[in-house]
């Protein structure tokens, strides 16, 4: 405004004497100002600055990825939801009837077996399309059972080949196929991607106990065949690598190697469970292992909670034989601290990375159809739901109903709400669960029946 009126100022006085008159003022007003601010000595005078507001870090951005498929001759569908907003962001084909889905162990990278004997491989992005998802062919005789892929080679459990199927590159070709010993198939491949060796697990074809083969990652060799129990069928790593735990279905029996010395753990290398096991979790901010029990498929299963903690730091002093660098088990170790009850015919578990809570799948009778409500009318419905197992109390805290049979579950955890994701094979829809509540939120279509469901990130 004073800049203003210096410019109407020039616009009335006309001519010279306006002009000098003009510069007079103006000069003599900027000597005044000069002389008032120096008057003042160090008075203060205000200052305006920007002031940037720092809000909490951005959390990396995470996906519900799940497989489905119309039928036994059509191709598959990838569906990839964000987590934040349950908003479809990608629909892409897969090869044809695909019936295992796995991540890498960074969750950057996914892969299917199909029911037509290939690989089909593709980046976890937000722009896949059909096109960019790549297929490999396995060798002759190949029927995959499961993989498993970390940050050097991707690793097929084949028992069509009687062999671990190594592959490399993108698209994955196959760079060897590590023999598995005569009278024994492979199941399942347990590891991770700081793991130094990883172990495949393979089931004695006479019914006797199996074995974990441990293959050193660098080498692409099998250094070792560790026995386990009977009818072994899957397993699990902790976050530090120390200990592998190997659920025997068939003995009721969990079998764990110390991954440090490449041996059975001692003193404690085998811990009893419930009937016909088949899947676990861990509970790592808890030091315990969740073990889901199928029993006989007439009546309920189970859920061992199994306490797992290794000697610390803090009892140096007083165990001598607690090395740090390869710490022996804490007096614990291997305890089953409750067998919590479940539906009929459990099949897998996820555990919330907190801790808190585990939510297992109850896939019922599979020759009736699911109740509504998830209560069972005999003969006429069964029940298809999910038990919510609070692992602080070790007791069942909700029993959430599944519109179809779970094929899946999986979890992301996050504050306020994490979700649970489950699919159903006779369902063409996806289930999400908020953790905040333990109910249905939404359905989320999969324009086919699902096949399984992974997440990018716990």
């Amino acid at each position: 405004m004073h800049l203003a009126g210096i410019e109407q100022t020039g616009k009335v006085l006309r001519g010279g004497v306006g002009r000098r008159a003009v510069r007079w003022v103006a000069a003599a007003g900027l000597a005044a100002c000069v002389a008032t601010l120096s008057s003042c000595g160090n008075a203060y005078r205000p200052v305006v600055a920007t002031v940037g507001l720092v809000g909490p870090a951005g959390q990396p951005q995470k996906f519900a990825i799940a497989v489905s498929s119309a039928s036994p001759t059509s191709n598959g569908l990838l569906t990839m939801v964000d987590f934040a907003g349950d908003t479809v962001l990608v629909n892409t084909n897969l090869g044809v009837n695909p019936y295992y889905l796995a991540l890498n162990t960074s969750g950057t990278f996914g892969y299917t077996l199909n029911s037509d004997k290939t690989v089909t491989s593709f980046l976890v992005t937000t722009t896949l399309l059909s096109s960019d998802v790549l297929e490999s062919t396995l060798p002759a005789g190949a029927n995959p059972a499961s993989l498993f892929s970390n940050n050097i080679a991707t690793y097929i459990s084949d028992p069509g080949v009687s062999a671990v199927d190594e592959l490399t590159g993108s698209p994955a070709a196959l760079k060897q196929e590590l023999p598995v010993a005569t009278g024994y198939t492979p199941v399942y491949m347990v590891g991770n991607n700081a793991s130094p060796r990883i172990y495949e697990l393979t089931r004695s074809t006479t019914g006797g106990a199996g074995q974990a083969l441990a293959i050193e990652t660098n080498a692409s060799a099998v250094s070792t065949a560790l026995p386990v129990g009977r009818g072994p069928i899957y397993g699990v790593i902790t976050q530090d690598t120390k200990r592998v735990f190997i659920v025997n279905q068939t003995d009721g029996t969990v079998s764990v190697i110390n991954s440090q010395t490449n041996a059975l753990d001692t003193p404690v290398n085998t811990i009893p469970v419930g009937v016909s096991p088949v899947w676990a979790d861990l509970a790592n901010a808890l030091n315990e292992l969740v073990v889901v029990n199928q029993g006989n498929g007439i009546t309920a299963g189970s859920l061992s909670i199994i306490s797992i903690p290794l000697c610390t730091a803090t009892t140096l002093t007083v165990n001598p034989n607690c090395n740090a660098s390869n710490p022996v088990d804490a007096t614990s170790f291997g305890q089953v601290v409750a067998t919590v009850p479940l539906g009929l015919h459990p099949f897998m578990v996820t555990v919330l990375d907190d801790g808190s809570r585990a939510y297992i799948a109850n896939a019922g009778d599979a020759n009736l159809p699911c109740s509504s409500t998830g209560v069972a009318v005999p003969g006429v419905s069964t029940g298809c739901t999910v038990s919510v197992v609070n692992l602080t109390t070790n007791t069942v805290t909700a029993t959430v109903p599944i519109n179809g049979h779970p094929a899946w579950i999986a979890s992301s955890n996050s504050s306020p709400t994490g979700k649970v994701y489950v699919v159903c094979h006779d369902s063409q829809v996806m289930t999400v669960i908020e953790t905040d509540t333990d109910k249905v939120a939404r359905t989320i279509p999969l324009q086919g029946y699902g096949i399984s469901v992974r997440t990018s990130s716990p």
